[in-house]
């Protein structure tokens, strides 16, 4: 089932306590842009799927990396493309942008797409208990 933008962008505001939802929507709009860079095919479309429309084009057409990049340089990313952030606000936004997406497609595709991603990402999606289980 696809999530709709406005119950997304509600969910990630509510996480992140943003103030506005054109601050949620700039995390998701950012976080989502450089998660794209690192996954591919059957595991990207499946998110995408899930996602709503606007967010699912920005993952399917993502950032180029040149390189996978650690939990760490994932939030130092996300902090240049952000105006005013930090490495702790961009963890901030990450968390609040990922776990989102992580209830709203569920464990089995989390996991799917953790396998694409460098160590350490499970926390950053909110599923520390994922880590501990594999």
């Amino acid at each position: 089932m696809t999530l709709r933008w406005e119950a997304f962008l509600e969910e990630v505001r509510e996480r992140g306590e943003y103030d506005t939802p054109h601050e949620a929507e700039r995390a998701a709009r950012v976080v989502l842009a450089l998660l794209g860079a690192h996954l591919v095919g059957r595991v990207r479309a499946d998110l995408a799927a899930r996602l709503p429309e606007t967010l699912a084009l920005i993952l399917l057409n993502p950032l180029q990396a040149a390189e996978p990049l650690t939990p760490e340089r994932f939030a130092r990313a996300t902090a240049a493309w952000v105006e005013g952030a930090s490495e702790t606000t961009a963890l901030w936004d990450i968390g609040a942008v990922l776990s989102t997406v992580a209830d709203a497609v569920g464990d089995d595709l989390t996991e799917r797409v953790l396998l694409q991603l460098p160590p350490g990402y499970d926390l950053l999606f909110g599923r520390a208990d994922l880590a501990a289980a594999a």
